[in-house]
């Protein structure tokens, strides 16, 4: 069988599709991977992927791009001729399903998250609505990744529910992402992992800090995570580098070595707006990492309020700042037994074997039909 993996970056396959790519490799399948050639493509061969160079337009609203786009997966999916193709975020998502129906390939698509779209107003939300609509008619099954996202996405585009499904995010390799014994540190360090671009709510970690220390409470506030100056809600290096000066945080562009860098910190904290289901959050409590995050669909499957963590108010940092001054009021033992229950809970229903089998009886399904 050949299958072809269609993403926005290679990065994605390799960060978050490894257990999955692997799988259908060591089956005997044949993977390509359609996305914009980056560092990552290389290490994507490595495995015995074979990629192909597909540019993509990630964050802009160009019509003829995204079309172009779309004519350029056509004319893969008809020259390399997958048995199916998996899709993952927006774009690939839409115009995979729309290149597949013209040349005869099946699409599996995984809304990994609402994002921007359903977020944001106006003319451009409402065009990526109808994308979707007249896209994902010609979709063989959708994935989500969270309950919530799945109703709300229901109630704009609809579709049929035997071609839907639920996954547990991405998954998450446990034998790579090992539990690491829980590290109390004074002063007590946090981390956040993510975008720098507002909807991941990263100037609300950056007041929680601001708030903390004009009170005289010193906590280490590390943030870690990739500047996008091309996203029209991206935050600029000029003000993050005054977050710095300020002390209100400490900033590391990009960590690959991500497992070590969490163990070197006792909270992961994601004040995300929305989320399917933050990889960050299950990297972190599949290393026994108490977790603070926004109570927003995605984040909440993963945190369970006073069981592995503490989940705040969305867009409030005065009230993240209350739940990690709850967090510090824990004794040493109560802060290790939230570290074990973050390990249980993603045991219990993050596993990526999970995310791995429902791929796999789907796609047997839609090829025996």
């Amino acid at each position: 069988m050949k299958i072809a993996f269609v993403t926005n970056t290679c990065w994605n396959v390799y960060n978050f599709r490894e257990g999955l790519v692997k799988f259908f490799l060591e089956r005997g399948d044949k993977v390509i991977s359609l996305a914009p050639r980056d560092k990552y493509s290389a290490e994507l061969e490595k495995w015995g992927v074979k990629h192909i160079d597909t540019p993509l337009d990630q964050t802009g609203s160009n019509p003829v791009k995204d079309l172009n786009y779309c004519n350029h997966v056509r004319k893969i999916f008809k020259k390399e001729a997958p048995d199916i193709a998996l899709s993952f975020t927006i774009k690939p998502n839409i115009y995979s399903s729309l290149a597949g129906k013209i040349s005869g390939v099946h699409t599996i698509c995984n809304v990994s998250g609402l994002g921007t779209v359903f977020l944001a107003s106006g003319w451009s939300g409402k065009f990526a609505l109808k994308l979707y609509r007249l896209a994902f008619k010609y979709s063989a099954h959708i994935f989500f990744q969270n309950k919530d996202d799945q109703k709300h996405f229901l109630r704009h585009v609809r579709l049929n529910h035997k071609r839907i499904g639920l996954l547990p995010g991405s998954g998450i390799n446990l034998k790579k992402f090992n539990y690491q014994n829980l590290k109390i540190s004074n002063p007590t360090k946090l981390l956040m992992i993510g975008r720098i671009i507002e909807e991941k709510g990263v100037r609300d970690f950056v007041e929680a800090s601001r708030i903390l220390k004009e009170k005289g409470v010193i906590v280490d506030f590390t943030l870690v995570g990739k500047l996008d100056e091309n996203h029209s809600r991206s935050i600029s290096k000029e003000e993050v580098e005054e977050w710095e000066r300020s002390e209100l945080i400490n900033y590391l562009p990009h960590n690959d070595n991500i497992q070590d860098l969490i163990a070197e910190h006792e909270v992961v904290v994601l004040p995300s707006y929305r989320e399917g289901t933050p990889r960050t959050l299950l990297e972190g409590a599949a290393l026994g990492r108490p977790l603070l995050a926004a109570n927003v669909p995605g984040c909440k499957e993963v945190v369970k309020d006073g069981f592995n963590g503490f989940l705040f108010e969305v867009k409030n940092p005065a009230s993240l700042v209350d739940k990690l001054r709850l967090y510090l009021a824990l004794s040493e033992e109560e802060r290790k037994s939230f570290s074990a229950n973050s390990r249980k809970l993603v045991e219990e229903n993050f596993d990526e074997k999970l995310v791995i089998q429902s791929y796999i009886e789907t796609i047997a399904q839609i090829v025996d039909k």
